[in-house]
């Protein structure tokens, strides 16, 4: 854990970036009420920043949830109950099929899952929409918002005596013939489902590059990924290394700051034992996910960690282009704010930056833009 920095990555070589898999988006349009999240030109981060363009993915609402997290973990939680009912997955899978095949196999099932907010939110949402019992363990010090916000879904949350790794750890282990953990890092013995919330993340993906390739919005030369465990900045990488982009960053907050402390530490998977609170929660991890690990230090040509303060301030810039973010939402756009120069972004440089999640603490969202903002 450090101070605010920008390292550059030695170890970049996008040759080793496995491409995207697309083949989650078909069951996601099955869900009722999806559509895709809009991309939205932000005029004034592009003059601050001094480039061309600056388009935003806006996440803020995705099925009716504040973050994109209900594409990895309905995804996920499809091939992980298939799997765990030893039933083949179907051809054109859909959220019917899944809740006919949960229904007719008379199974005692239920869901569990450790997060900062919105992940064990999008698990609480699955496990409800199938009629199945949940139970998400939350680190110390989460905010009530958000507790409130999963606990909505009838899931059982329960607060963990110490940070996300302690919660992880709970979660895990109530694995058994009737619970599954829909989790989003990966651990010895514990990967296929990690991967599977990844390639959920694709279809997110697939929706930028859709507009790319109908030049409907430009190729981006710079894109920017916040990390938290590594598993949605991989989902970028692997669309986007093999695509034009010049720079690829990689965003943390300095309390946890574990891909760039790895990255430091000669490029091995470093842990970081505490993590003191940031109001960019949901990047508030201190292990890496083993199984996103690799291809986050192939694809990404440099790491920027940002404070607090960095993120609010982002949040303000992306307010006055008309896009609510949280502070987690805003850690990408913090980035460029705080490391542009030194990036030596450029006059004719597209840039595509990513808001995760929308306004999951309204108390401190209401603090940051302040009166003159609001009005």
């Amino acid at each position: 854990m450090g101070t605010a920095r920008l390292v550059l990555n030695p170890y970049v070589d996008r040759d080793h970036v496995k491409a995207p898999v697309f083949t989650s988006a078909s069951f996601h349009k099955s869900i009722p009420g999806f559509v895709p999240t809009p991309l939205r030109e932000a005029e004034e981060a592009a003059k601050i920043l001094g480039v061309r363009s600056v388009w935003v993915k806006d996440e803020s609402t995705r099925l009716g949830m504040p973050a994109f997290k209900i594409l990895g973990a309905s995804w996920a939680t499809y091939r992980a109950l298939m799997k765990h009912l030893g039933l083949p997955e179907h051809k054109k899978p859909t959220m019917a099929k899944l809740k006919k095949a949960v229904a007719e196999s008379g199974r005692e099932l239920a869901l569990v899952a450790a997060t900062d907010g919105n992940h064990g939110r999008a698990v609480a949402r699955m496990a409800r929409d199938m009629g199945l019992p949940c139970t998400i363990f939350v680190p110390q010090g989460t905010v009530k918002s958000r507790i409130k916000a999963i606990a909505r879904n009838g899931c059982e949350v329960i607060v963990a005596d110490g940070n996300y790794d302690e919660a992880i750890e709970r979660a895990a282990a109530l694995a058994d013939d009737t619970t599954v953990v829909i989790q989003d890092t990966s651990w010895e013995g514990y990967t296929e489902v990690p991967d599977w919330i990844i390639d959920g993340y694709q279809t997110m993906m697939k929706e930028v590059i859709d507009l790319i390739d109908e030049e409907l919005t430009p190729e981006p030369s710079v894109v920017v990924a916040q990390m938290g465990v590594g598993a949605f900045s991989a989902a970028v990488a692997a669309a986007f290394a093999h695509r034009p982009a010049r720079l690829l960053v990689g965003a943390e907050p300095t309390v946890a700051d574990c891909l760039t402390t790895s990255i430091e530490n000669g490029g091995q998977l470093t842990v970081i034992d505490e993590t003191p609170y940031t109001s960019m929660a949901g990047l508030n991890c201190g292990t890496p996910s083993d199984l996103a690990w690799m291809t986050n230090r192939s694809a990404f040509n440099a790491f920027a960690t940002v404070e607090d303060a960095d993120a609010e301030e982002a949040t303000r810039v992306l307010h006055e282009d008309w896009i609510e973010s949280g502070e987690s939402g805003a850690a990408g756009l913090a980035a460029l704010l705080r490391w542009g120069k030194d990036l030596g972004l450029r006059a004719d440089d597209d840039v595509l930056v990513f808001v995760t999640e929308g306004v999951t603490d309204p108390i401190n969202f209401a603090r940051i833009i302040g009166p003159e903002s609001a009005d």
